[in-house]
């Protein structure tokens, strides 16, 4: 990674006494990027700080290299952005806006036209090209979005909750977009609350709660852990808290044990632990580690 698709140092956003972000720093290499945390977490916010329309109370934030305070305009030509909700004029067409959206970036006229009408079938608007923006469905108003964020062929789009309002169908077909990006040369970095979504579309995560990072690696390296279930005939909380003394991570579920461990084979840490408390076992198997199972876990720990 020669330069990073975002690097963020000590990077704060107050509104009056609300902390919206507070001392976030790392670098995030580019791909395709999950930004993820509940609502009020701090993602939007991070968005505008990275489009440079916020100023940081504190710190810094760069985009592929370029400051979101000094080099503002530079980094806007490289950037695409689809807000979370609409506000594309409803008495303008689809292709007329586009041509818009287009010439602002500096395309000229002609060029125009014909990216207007490339990225309108890409996101599968050719057939409604000339309907009024106004007269669109959500899902199609989301692909509007989506084509205005990358008309001028941006490096890297950042998408605001961009599966907003869609049903599954909608979720679906909007998922599928945002794949094919990569292959156009695109990075994207995209915000949502909805784990399940991020964990089909990215390969690295960025976790905020409460305005803080709580993770920013790989999603490989969340979900990939050694993780077994393990349910036990006595003493729950006995053999948990053994395990934890030797370096698991343990949540009791009832009688049934989910046991994470890093630097230990856990077969080999709970048969010593077992043997050890004299506990008997009537279940042992692999467990299923998700991405909601991770922000669960680490949010746990804020």
């Amino acid at each position: 990674m020669s330069t990073p698709l975002i690097e963020l140092d000590g990077l704060s956003q107050a509104y009056g006494s609300f902390v919206a972000l507070d001392g976030v720093s790392g670098l995030v290499p580019v791909g395709r990027i999950g930004l993820v945390g509940a609502n009020g977490a701090g993602k939007s916010t991070l968005i505008k700080v990275l489009l440079g329309i916020l100023r940081p109370s504190q710190g810094s934030a760069k985009v592929l290299g370029l400051s979101a305070v000094d080099d503002t305009i530079a980094l806007r030509s490289r950037v695409g952005y689809m807000p979370e909700r609409g506000g594309l004029p409803p008495d303008q067409t689809a292709a007329d806006f586009m041509i818009y959206a287009a010439e602002l970036a500096g395309i000229p006229h002609k060029a125009a036209r014909q990216r207007a009408s490339d990225v309108l079938t890409l996101v599968g608007l050719h057939e409604e090209r000339f309907r009024h923006l106004g007269d669109f469905s959500t899902g199609m108003m989301q692909r509007a979005l989506l084509a205005q964020a990358i008309v001028h062929d941006p490096d890297v789009v950042l998408l605001d909750e961009p599966l907003a309002g869609l049903d599954p169908e909608g979720r679906d077909q909007m998922l599928r977009l945002i794949g094919r990006l990569e292959g156009f040369g695109i990075h994207t970095l995209v915000s949502s609350h909805v784990l399940s979504d991020i964990e089909s579309t990215c390969d690295w995560i960025l976790m905020l709660e409460a305005g803080r990072a709580i993770r920013n690696s790989a999603l490989d390296d969340l979900v990939d852990e050694e993780t077994v279930e393990l349910e036990v005939l006595r003493d729950e909380e006995g053999v948990a808290e053994a395990l934890r003394d030797r370096g698991a991570e343990v949540r009791v579920m009832g009688h049934r044990l989910e046991v994470t461990t890093v630097e230990h084979d856990p077969y080999d840490l709970i048969r010593s632990v077992l043997v050890d408390k004299g506990v008997g076992m009537r279940l042992l198997r692999p467990g299923v580690k998700t991405l909601e199972d991770a922000y669960l876990r680490d949010g746990g720990r804020q």
